[in-house]
């Protein structure tokens, strides 16, 4: 059950303070929880312990590093029921969902403690001309420094761990700014993580507002910020990050291509979960859907049947599947957008009705190109079909938007999904599923307004060390 309280974590210790924020049941909109939050002072102690404890994490071993990861991973399956439940009731994940993110949680910080030994350099030779007869290079990663990561409310312990596993596989100290929403998961993995040997100061969690975190983005002493979440906020904290490194993960508007040739049975279930899995709060949420005219009327029935027989309710219910938007303020804005988009020409195929913080599985057709619903994320369950006569134009229609993260085709063709891998300018491309494809060890990142840089064990930590090189001269003189 969730505690009536939870303390955060500063220089790895739990500190409970003055102020609270509180965390609600999104399904009923009862507060369950308090937890602790953070003022300026406690994210100013947080950055000095961060870049003294830097001194060690990044001498720290290989098999120091594995160690502290597989004793997160054991801990994280023993409570897996505990995480679930948290899971469900301060996000509003149906609970089935919710233990498949603590199964993915087990899996990603399995394979950071994996990756932690397997931090590797090359050789580099550099007799490249006579001058260099007598050099040799090398070279190898190293951790890039203290970090800062932000994280969002959908997946508020995946995400937590695709930042945090990186950065202990790699050796940087951290401080994270958890979701106001959904601070809990966080704040388990903080008990856990306090149970191990990692040094003082390697880690701090921080529930706090939004003003009182703007030195993880602006201050200097802080070697990388990691973002995920919406485009607006995530470049404007580019533009105030000054000389620090930053990586952003931020969304999009993901397509769906069906070709002519496609198993419509397949397309079917998998568009109808890409769409609708965890009421569409997803970045790579299935939002726009381009079929073969061929096979139109088709497979749009086909959908329609299978979102109408969806069931919304109580996360904790073992057959929900559509759960409760983040906020009653969302659920409305979701439906405002289907009403523009009606009152504009489009047609309502099925859903479009908001009850309290639930909206029912919706699909339109005929929505304008300049619709919301059709260049800007909805964050809701909701999608968009279109026709398409030539397979070219349907890539074409797909590039037509602003954001590039992923795009799924479903086709036979094997000369059509390779087009489509080279022509579609997105960050991952999925044949015969949908964008809503994740596997925690691919790259994962976007292109366009969809962000910088890539996640997936390996790829963060690349992206949290520096390449540091060591030359020889063979015949030099001490």
């Amino acid at each position: 059950m969730i505690a009536d309280r939870y303390p955060l974590f500063l220089a790895g210790r739990a500190l409970t303070t003055e102020f609270e924020q509180v965390v609600t049941d999104k399904y009923t909109g009862e507060i369950v929880s308090r937890v602790a939050r953070a003022g300026p002072d406690i994210v100013e102690r947080a950055i000095v312990a961060a870049v003294e404890a830097f001194e060690q994490t990044r001498r720290m071993p290989a098999f120091e590093r594995q160690a502290i990861l597989e004793h997160v991973v054991r801990r994280v399956r023993e409570r897996h029921d505990e995480f679930s439940e948290a899971l469900a009731i301060e996000a509003g994940k149906p609970i089935s969902t919710a233990r498949g993110e603590v199964t993915r949680l087990i899996d990603t910080l399995r394979l950071a403690a994996e990756e932690a030994t397997r931090v590797t350099g090359e050789t580099l030779p550099l007799d490249i001309r006579p001058r260099a007869a007598s050099y040799e290079g090398l070279w190898r990663r190293a951790p890039i420094g203290p970090c800062g990561f932000i994280t969002p409310f959908n997946f508020p312990m995946n995400l937590v761990a695709h930042k945090i596993g990186p950065a202990i596989a790699m050796g940087c100290s951290w401080i994270l700014k958890p979701a106001p929403q959904t601070p809990i998961g966080a704040l388990l993995l903080g008990e856990i993580l306090a149970e191990t040997d990692l040094p003082a100061g390697a880690f701090s969690i921080l529930p706090c507002n939004v003003e009182d975190a703007a030195p993880l983005v602006e201050d200097d002493r802080l070697r990388l910020l990691s973002f995920t979440g919406s485009p607006g906020v995530g470049w404007s904290l580019k533009a105030r990050a000054g000389r620090k490194k930053v990586l952003l993960e931020l969304g999009g508007n993901a397509a769906c291509i069906v070709d002519r040739n496609a198993d419509l049975e397949l397309a079917a279930e998998r568009i109808t979960a890409g769409a609708f899995y965890q009421s569409g709060q997803s970045c790579i949420s299935v939002q726009r859907v381009f079929i073969h005219r061929s096979v139109y009327k088709e497979l749009t029935t086909m959908l329609t049947e299978r979102a109408r027989a969806l069931k919304s309710g109580n996360p904790l219910d073992e057959d929900t599947f559509l759960g409760p938007l983040i906020s009653e303020d969302e659920t409305r804005r979701v439906e405002a957008w289907i009403k523009e988009a009606v009152d504009a020409g489009a047609r309502l195929l099925c859903g479009g009705e908001r009850d309290g913080r639930f909206i029912s599985a919706t699909y339109l057709e005929n929505v304008g190109a300049e619709s919301k619903l059709s260049c800007v994320e909805v964050f809701g369950p909701v999608a968009t079909l279109e026709p398409f006569d030539d397979f070219d134009d349907a890539i074409r229609r797909a590039n037509d938007s602003r954001f590039g993260l992923h795009a799924g085709v479903f086709t036979n063709s094997l000369e059509h999904a390779l087009r489509a891998y080279d022509e579609l300018d997105v960050g991952g491309v999925v044949i015969n599923d949908t964008s809503n494809t994740r596997v925690d060890n691919m790259p994962y990142g976007g292109v366009k307004h969809s962000g910088l840089g890539r996640e997936g064990i390996r790829f963060a930590m690349q992206e949290m060390s520096e390449i540091k090189l060591l030359v020889f001269n063979r015949i030099g003189k001490a």
